[in-house]
């Protein structure tokens, strides 16, 4: 077998960022004028910016709503964010058994890389504002075995990088809606994941 490197997503699979993301939201309607239903646009989580703030921002101001909620983001963000439950014990998993661990997410590597830092996730890798089939690329740069995340653009993504998907039914997406995404597994959570990566081992060396 190749050496282990197990993928993350970020938001909703190894961190709960609902709070701070929402609060950050709040800050840019203070900021703008502009309403935004902070509660709605944390249910789902998972595409780019961009996509999100186009539902409430026209065109024209799109990219300056951006470059504002980015500039909130590290004041409002960070500290009210909390690992998900078992977070920290897969990555440890994963040390355990030789392998290293990537973080490929939608968000921009800066402000992954805060979150990570806050919370003290150490990861080999990050590449960040990446999203469904781009994510591909760095699963393959960085030689990735597999790819966990809860939304179906993840199993997605390492369905064209070539390696299983670890769907993880946390965030916005059903477990029917990751199997039916190309799912190999589906974990209610990720206290789950030790267990299962074991499992998905030892089928490998059987195959």
């Amino acid at each position: 077998m190749p050496a282990l490197t197990v993928g993350f997503d970020l938001d909703m699979t190894l961190v709960d960022s609902r709070p701070g993301i929402a609060a950050t939201f709040r800050a840019l309607t203070a900021r703008t004028g502009v309403p935004v239903d902070a509660d709605l646009a944390v249910s789902r989580l998972g595409p780019p910016l961009r996509t999100e703030l186009a539902h409430w921002f026209p065109p024209a101001q799109l990219e300056s709503a951006v470059h504002e909620y980015r500039e909130l983001y590290p004041a409002y963000a960070i500290t009210p964010t909390v690992p998900m439950p078992g977070a920290r014990e897969a990555i440890e998993a994963i040390r355990a058994r030789g392998g290293r661990v990537l973080v490929v997410t939608a968000k921009m590597g800066r402000l992954a890389r805060l979150h990570l830092d806050h919370l003290g996730l150490a990861v080999d890798e990050l590449a960040g504002d990446l999203f469904a089939e781009q994510k591909a690329t760095a699963l393959r740069e960085h030689d990735a075995t597999h790819y966990v995340g809860d939304h179906v653009a993840d199993m997605v993504a390492a369905a064209a990088a070539g390696v299983p998907g670890i769907g993880v039914a946390t965030g916005p997406c059903s477990r029917a809606e990751l199997g039916a995404a190309g799912a190999e597994v589906v974990l209610g959570e990720l206290t789950e994941f030790p267990a299962a990566l074991d499992g998905m081992i030892q089928l490998a060396l059987e195959q």
